[in-house]
């Protein structure tokens, strides 16, 4: 029987042994990082542009995290790569071998890549956040500001429940190209079509994605989502505990 924390040390093997891995956080961070900071600029530059109403309802926090958009697209391939990879190159036969406690591996590949995940995360929102402050000149907000800091934090959270949410999806479907062939459209434009579509978009407001990014929001804005920052962020984590559990059905009961 393999110890728990031997277990974690191999995955954590994995994870950092293989470039496009590593490189999907990478670009994670840096996408985020460029685009919130060019829109923060853009922003500041194009202010006298903007009409009162616009005005009004500026969210300086939103607009320093909007880059997320982008870069939870990178996190989602990183998810997807963390255990499909091993399907593809059939290297799931030999991990299995090695730990028969399909319900210890799992967990532990979970644990490394949210631990991994909440990292980049963090960083990335926070480093968006204080960049595009600095960027959008007099027109930003500050950490201590009423809701700034669960927004920005809520930011990291975010980005880690979206990587969970392709574990749990990847190990169903076991296959990176159907994966990434569900989850990048749905997220990039299954799910903002719909949110825009009048009678879809009242389910559409339940959507991880759509829940979760409540989290982020400062400036209240009439947006139709009938709940608030947390009970958004709550609803993300009851789609992504179904992803995984789904996950670890799925990897218990089919043969490798």
């Amino acid at each position: 029987m393999a110890a728990p924390s031997a277990v974690l040390q191999s995955e954590w093997t994995k994870v950092r042994s293989v470039r496009s891995t590593v490189w999907t956080l990478v670009a994670a961070l840096g996408a985020t990082v460029v685009i919130s900071g060019l829109l923060c600029l853009l922003t500041n530059v194009q202010w006298k542009n903007i009409d009162e109403g616009g005005r009004a309802t500026f969210d300086p926090t939103t607009t320093s995290l909007s880059g997320l958009i982008l870069g939870q697209l990178a996190l989602i391939v990183f998810g997807v790569l963390v255990i499909s990879s091993e399907y593809s190159t059939g290297m799931i036969r030999t991990s299995l071998a090695a730990v028969p406690q399909r319900g210890t591996f799992y967990a532990a590949k979970v644990a490394v890549t949210g631990v991994l995940a909440l990292v980049v995360g963090m960083s990335t929102s926070f480093l968006s956040f204080f960049i595009g402050q600095a960027l959008l000149g007099s027109h930003n907000t500050s950490i201590s500001d009423t809701g700034v800091l669960r927004a920005v934090f809520g930011g990291g959270v975010y980005m880690t429940l979206m990587v969970l949410f392709a574990v749990g999806v990847a190990t169903i479907l076991r296959s990176p190209m159907l994966s990434l062939g569900i989850l990048m459209p749905f997220f990039f434009l299954i799910s903002p079509i719909l949110a825009a579509v009048p009678g879809a978009k009242i389910v559409a407001r339940y959507f991880p994605d759509r829940a979760g990014s409540k989290i982020m929001q400062v400036v209240a804005v009439d947006d139709g989502r009938p709940y608030g920052p947390w009970t958004g962020l709550l609803i993300m984590a009851v789609w992504v505990a179904a992803a995984l559990i789904g996950g670890y059905v799925s990897l218990k009961r089919r043969d490798a």
